[in-house]
Parts: C-alpha cells; sequence; structure tokens
C-alpha cells in the first residue's frame, strides 16, 4: 500500500512541477517587456516599424537605441509627454531574417543599459492562422456514432477499476493475489 502512495504522491508533485513551469503565450500584438524596454509590437515582418519605449531612464530622460542586431541599426529615444517613459521607433529591415533579436537602449544620464526582445516573422500577424477545432484521429467520442461500442468501452473500464481496487484491498489486508 505504500508503494502505491509514494506513487501517487510522485505523480501528483510531478504533474504540480510541470504546472509551475508553463507560462501563458504571447501573442503577435502584444506588448513585451524584458529588463525594462518594451517592444511593441512584438511581433513584426521586414520592413515593419516597431516602438520601444522604457521607463528606466527617469522622467525626462534621453537614451540611445541599438537595433543593430536585426539591422536597423541606432535610433535616439526621446521624453514622452506624460507618462514619464523614453520611447523611440525604428524600421526593420526588409533584409531581416526571421529570428528573435535584441533591442539595447543605454540612458544617456547614467549609462544604465536596458534591453527587450523582437520577433521577426514573415507572416504578418492579421494573415497568421491558429488551430481550432477537433482532430479527427478514427477513434470516435463519448457522442460517437455507435452508443454501443461507447457503452461497452465504459463497463469494461469501470469493470478494470473495480478489479483493481478489489486486488489492492486484498493485498493490503494480506491476503495474497
Amino acid at each position: 500500500m505504500r508503494r502505491t502512495a509514494r506513487l501517487l504522491t510522485g505523480t501528483v508533485l510531478a504533474a504540480a512541477a510541470v504546472g509551475l513551469t508553463t507560462a501563458a503565450p504571447v501573442y503577435a500584438g502584444d506588448a513585451v517587456a524584458t529588463g525594462g524596454l518594451t517592444v511593441y509590437p512584438s511581433s513584426v515582418v521586414p520592413g515593419e516599424r516597431a516602438v520601444v519605449s522604457t521607463a528606466a531612464c527617469g522622467e525626462g530622460g534621453s537614451a540611445a537605441g541599438d537595433a543593430s542586431a536585426v539591422g536597423a541599426g541606432a535610433f535616439p529615444l526621446a521624453p514622452g509627454t506624460d507618462d514619464g517613459e523614453t520611447t523611440g521607433h525604428f524600421e526593420v529591415p526588409p533584409s531581416a531574417q526571421p529570428g528573435t533579436y535584441e533591442i539595447v537602449a543605454t540612458c544617456g544620464d547614467d549609462d544604465r543599459r536596458v534591453t527587450g526582445d523582437l520577433v521577426v516573422t514573415l507572416t504578418p500577424a492579421a494573415e497568421r492562422v491558429y488551430p481550432k477545432g477537433s482532430v479527427k484521429t478514427g477513434v470516435g467520442g463519448a457522442l460517437g456514432p455507435d452508443p454501443v461500442q461507447t457503452a461497452a468501452g465504459v463497463a469494461a473500464l469501470a469493470v478494470a477499476a473495480a478489479g483493481g481496487t478489489w486486488l489492492l484491498h486484498r493485498r493490503a489486508r494480506g491476503d495474497g493475489i
């Protein structure tokens, strides 16, 4: 019985660990802040414009941006109007290859460096197709074409569960198998 309890405890702990490490998906229109630099949109196609902003440089601060990783070169960031953020923009060159690129901004006052990620794709966000619906596996389901086969399968599972419980109970009492 202890062996079964350990197995179940291990399974529950493993499932909990997997649940803790999953992250929510990020879609093309979402802004992503990594290390203090927000890149919007987080995913672009070559030839589009990306806007970056940061609050790390302080109110009224300026910064120098560097998008040379994607091939866009240097660009300035200027203080925003009302939110205390420093903002700038650059155009992703048409020759940019798909991938994730690090965009860097260095604050003018204290040389603080902040970074953000930009994803370059070949498909515009409006044209992306996300999967939906069911998968045709040929197995059928609870409301499949033959309710008699479905009922027989449920009955077989119930008998197997009852038999397994009975065997575990006998083993726990010491009767053996």
